[in-house]
């Protein structure tokens, strides 16, 4: 039996050569053609791709709006461009550059309202409540990413720094070394490999904390407000167990998708191959950047077909199926999903999964005097994660593969709050449909329950409040922003703008942009409004749209378990006694299960309550509704009409 398996490693090893030398052949191949075949090829895969490709993977049925919206948010070039999109005058959008100990240049993105903080010569204004002492709130991206994957979004409504900033926050976007806006150092250039020699160390000693301190100087508050996703909470994570005086300036950690310690990938072949031998990462990408082609396959391939390699290839890795985010949101999203960071600290996160344990980077690993001392005389340092005192709210997905939230649990101080959202994938926290409906809801409770004014007090002011829908008016100010940052093609490749020309003759067709994909309801596009003044939907009261469990018999007295059982999916929430649900206490002081919150409390997203049979039930408290899209003017249909 051992023999087979290491003959089925082999066998992956040798085919991922193979892979990775024919890759290389025809990169180098493509690259020598001359644009116009380059193009045929994109029109001839384009119309092969959709005739024989299933419609819901294409946008034959796709309206020319649709495909303008995907389009400018897809090819805008960076940030700033994309915020742009949606800007009607009231935002700033500022780039920073902070440089780090140890000399990389970090960029920075923030987002403010206009006239905040605008008059910089100001030398008497309040430096304890910094611009008007807005909240400042920080977000930072995961693995293979950068800021941009926070506002590539096709509704503004869905955009989680859109939605704070009009809320009232100072919101700053955080980048890794090595990615798109933080590619340069003062000490090596990008192209030599001492450049590249960083793991998830380096983000915690330098990146994260140095950039949090400059936030906090240029906005003269005295903490800000953490939100991570994916790598960007596990950054947060070790930062945070590693430098003691930064808890006291991050006044609350929320972690999208939290990543710490995950079981591994869903392929066995490809898993055990990583677990048998993390360096052998080093051996296909060698010790510079990782999948750095993958921006040159991403500018020459049809956008769907770029989106169905995407998916085919996460379901492979992961078993994420994306039914959660629309094909629309994929290829505007996807083109972006990529950005430059190091083998090595790849290589870091399968050494994590090899030994179940959340630590620093082991250089080591593969030494002889590593595999003969083994664990007696030789052991990596773990991040020690129980000494983190900042409030976390962990916010994670059910049909998440690279969540295990009871090992998380375990490995996090008694405070934390676990909330699931049960449908959820990894990706679904940045661009699912309903995000802003089961996702926002508990970002805004939990900034409203820990974050503190500029003057160090706690505030309510952000207190949650949703739209239960879209703005139905078209909005000439989206069509305006789409009319001033035109769509081009770069260095002549094919660009997406209106691929299938016969798309005009489906426009009455159910579109898949839309959120209820239902014919009788016409989906339009436009400029949603954030926060009406009418209509408002409290995600901790009872409506329509949110199902809630009855509630059932006070009991004063938690009933603690001391063996939960291991596959159980925990919510937690700290509650106040005068809660008239019942609660379960786990073993690391997280309650199970929790009803309406208290002003001691915060509300879970799982509610675990007592049928007559006697058995739990466990409720989702957040509703997803269905949202229509604003219409859009014909400025930007004429805008394609013109490219053609």
């Amino acid at each position: 039996m051992t023999d087979v398996f290491c003959s089925t490693e082999y066998l992956a090893l040798l085919f991922s050569f193979l892979f990775l030398i024919f890759e290389s052949i025809i990169r180098v191949i493509t690259l020598a053609l001359p644009t116009s075949v380059i193009n045929f090829c994109y029109t001839k895969s384009r119309t092969l791709f959709n005739y024989f490709s299933s419609r819901k993977y294409t946008t034959v049925s796709s309206s020319k709006q649709e495909k303008d919206i995907v389009a400018h948010v897809r090819e805008a070039d960076g940030f700033t461009e994309i915020c742009e999109i949606w800007n009607k005058g009231g935002w700033v959008v500022e780039e920073h550059v902070v440089q780090t100990g140890d000399g990389y240049l970090l960029g920075l993105h923030r987002l403010r309202k206009r006239g905040e903080g605008e008059n910089r010569n100001n030398r008497n204004r309040d430096s304890e409540r910094g611009d008007n002492g807005k909240k400042v709130v920080y977000l930072h991206h995961g693995l293979l990413m950068n800021s941009e994957v926070w506002v590539c979004l096709l509704e503004k409504e869905c955009c989680l720094p859109f939605v704070l900033i009009e809320k009232g926050f100072d919101v700053w976007l955080g980048n890794n070394r090595g990615n798109k806006y933080s590619k340069k150092s003062i000490h090596h250039r990008s192209s030599s490999p001492k450049f590249w020699d960083f793991s998830m160390d380096e983000f915690a000693f330098h990146d994260i904390p140095d950039s949090i301190n400059y936030i906090l100087s240029t906005s003269k508050q005295k903490s800000l407000s953490y939100i991570g996703f994916s790598q960007g909470t596990a950054q947060a994570f070790a930062t945070l167990s590693i430098h003691p005086e930064l808890n006291e300036k991050v006044d609350v950690f929320i972690a999208l998708a939290p990543a710490m310690s995950p079981e591994g990938l869903s392929n066995p072949i490809v898993d055990a191959l990583m677990k048998t031998s993390p360096n052998i990462m080093f051996l296909f990408f060698g010790r510079k950047s990782i999948l750095s082609s993958t921006t040159f396959w991403q500018s020459i391939l049809y956008p769907p077909i770029f989106v169905r390699v995407i998916d085919v290839a996460l379901k492979f890795l992961f078993n994420w199926s994306g039914a959660n985010i629309s094909l629309p949101q994929k290829i505007a999203a996807y083109s972006k999903l990529y950005s430059f960071t190091s083998v090595k600290s790849v290589v870091h996160w399968f050494q994590i999964i090899r030994n179940k344990s959340f630590q620093m980077y082991d250089d080591d690993m593969q030494s002889p005097i590593a595999a003969f001392a083994g664990k007696c005389f030789y052991k990596v340092a773990k991040f020690p994660t129980r000494n983190i005192t900042t409030p976390i709210t962990l916010i994670y997905g059910g049909n998440d593969s690279l969540v295990d939230i009871d090992v998380m649990l375990r490995e996090l101080p008694g405070h934390t709050v676990a909330k699931e959202v049960e449908h959820y994938e990894h990706l679904d926290f940045l661009w699912a449909k309903d995000v802003h409906k089961v996702v926002f809801p508990h970002v805004l409770e939990a900034l409203g329950a820990h974050s503190t004014s500029g003057n160090g007090e706690a505030t309510s002011e952000f207190y949650p409040k949703l739209v239960s829908g879209c703005s139905a008016q078209p909005s000439s100010s989206l069509a305006k922003n789409l009319a001033a940052h035109p769509m081009g093609k770069h260095d002549g490749l094919p660009s997406y703008s209106d691929d299938e020309r016969d798309a005009s003759s489906s426009a009455a067709l159910p579109l898949p942009f839309s959120r209820s994909n239902s014919p009788a309801e016409p989906s339009v596009i436009g400029d949603p409004i954030l926060d009406p003044s009418e209509d408002i939907v409290n995600p901790l009261a009872p409506s329509s749209e949110r199902v809630l469990s009855p509630e059932p018999t006070r009991i004063t007295t938690p009933i603690r378990t001391t063996n939960p059982q291991s596959n159980a999916r925990r919510s937690g929430s700290v509650s106040s006694t005068d809660s008239s649900s019942r609660s379960l206490i786990g073993p690391t002081g997280i309650a199970l299960g929790a009803g309406r919150p208290s002003t001691a409390g915060v509300s879970t997203g799982v509610v675990v309550e007592d049928s007559p049979s006697g058995k739990r039930k466990r409720g989702n408290s957040v509703g997803s509704t269905a949202t229509g899209l604003a219409r859009r003017s014909g400025a930007g249909a004429q805008l394609q009409q013109d490219r053609l």
